[in-house]
Formats: structure tokens, sequence, C-alpha cells
């Protein structure tokens, strides 16, 4: 098994494990949801539950929204 001669520092890991967040960003995957303003990557559900302008499920806020509403009304 391979057993690396020298121990690398912190910051050299560091550095390694920080790299990966730029290729994300790099490749344009970011987009900005045209509905709700939110940044998503491509292909995946919003925060706030919708994927291809349609509501994929229900976010806890949206249920305590709810329950607001049906408090009011009685």
């Amino acid at each position: 098994m391979a057993v690396p001669k020298k121990r690398s520092s912190v910051s050299r890991k560091g550095k390694r494990r920080g790299g990966q967040h730029h290729k994300l960003s790099r490749r344009g995957n970011i987009l900005v949801d045209p509905e709700t303003g939110e940044l998503t990557l491509r292909h995946c559900v919003t925060p706030s539950g919708v994927y291809k302008g349609k509501k994929v499920f229900e976010t806890k806020a949206d249920r305590e929204e709810l329950e607001e509403e049906d408090e009011g009304q009685e």
C-alpha cells in the first residue's frame, strides 16, 4: 500500500480540497432560477422545491404558511 513519505501540511491539504468548489462555478453549472431567483445546479431541484417550473415537493416553509392561513380563517 502506498504511504506518503512526508506529512502534508494543513495548508496544502486545504489547497487540494478547496479547488473542488471552483470547478463547479467555472463550468457554468450554477444557474439562477427565473421564477424564484435562487441559485441551483443544473438538473437539480431548487431549495424551494421547484423543478422545471413545477412544484415537486412541499417545503417546511410552505407547510407553515398553510397552517397560518388555516388559523386566520377560523
